[in-house]
This record gives structure tokens, sequence and C-alpha cells, in this order.
């Protein structure tokens, strides 16, 4: 990717974040933006279908967007503030993992839990880079699954 593409994705992503903030029916407060070569990646949790639905709209409508890969999760809407702060715990112990890892490199990979599932998404640079990832992170204690939405950079 050049130096070019990667300003270009960055303007997308920035311009993706914009409109879904924008708009209330987009859920974005939980909503991870990842732009390569102008494919736009939505990571992360929602409360309902609408939000979803809202939020992939609004990122193919930003100029630039060639296409939009939608790896948006339904949250669990009956969670006590215990199971919030261990899914804190859960996140910060995946990313502790893929940084202690010579294989994954953590700042390319972002990462979310919801009562104990684990979404990984981003960009990485090989099958073996995404399948250590996906790995690393059903490792680490009170993981119940991971969602391995990682895709190699191409």
């Amino acid at each position: 990717q050049t130096a070019g593409e990667q300003i270009d994705d960055g303007a997308i992503s920035a311009k993706v974040k914009a409109a879904l903030i924008a708009d209330p029916a987009a859920e974005a407060r939980h909503i991870n933006v990842e732009t390569r070569r102008g494919v736009v990646q939505l990571n992360g949790f929602v409360e309902t279908d609408k939000g979803r639905t809202q939020a992939t709209r609004l990122a193919r409508e930003v100029e630039g967007v060639r296409s939009v890969e939608t790896n948006l999760t339904l949250k669990d809407q009956t969670r006590s503030l215990g199971e919030v702060v261990d899914d804190g715990t859960i996140t910060g112990k995946v990313k502790a993992a893929l940084i202690d890892s010579p294989v994954t490199k953590a700042y390319e990979i972002k990462v979310e839990t919801n009562d104990g599932r684990v979404m990984l998404g981003g960009f990485v640079n090989s099958p073996a880079v995404r399948q250590e990832a996906g790995r690393l992170a059903g490792l680490v204690g009170g993981v119940v699954s991971v969602d391995n939405n990682l895709d190699v950079k191409k």
C-alpha cells in the first residue's frame, strides 16, 4: 500500500466515522472502522438490527468506499456491571497476548468483547497471522468464542 493509499484510506475511515457519529440510529459508540484500499470494515457490537443496517448504509454512501464488510454483532441487552468489567478485562488480556506474540502485531488488530465473545477486526499481512491471532484470543481465560474478522492484506 502506497503512502497515498494510506492517506486516502485514513480519510475514508474518518468520513465513515463522522457519518456514523452524526446519525444516532447507526449506534457508532461501539463500532470500529478500518479501511484498506477502499474496503471498509465495520467491527464491533450494536444494540439493534436497525443500527447494523444503518451503519452499513452510511458507510456505503461515503465517497471512495469500494465495498463494506459488516462485522457487527448484536449485544446482549441484559448485562450486569460485573459482566461489562469482565469484558474489559478479557479485551485487555487478548491485546496483551497479541502484543507478546512475535507473530501478531497488536496495532493492526482491533479487539472488542461482549459477553465473553471476542471480535477481532482489521487487516493483517498473512493467513498465518490471522490464524495465530484467533488462536491466541481463544486461549484467554473467560473467552466464550472468537469471531475472527481479520482480513489478509492484498
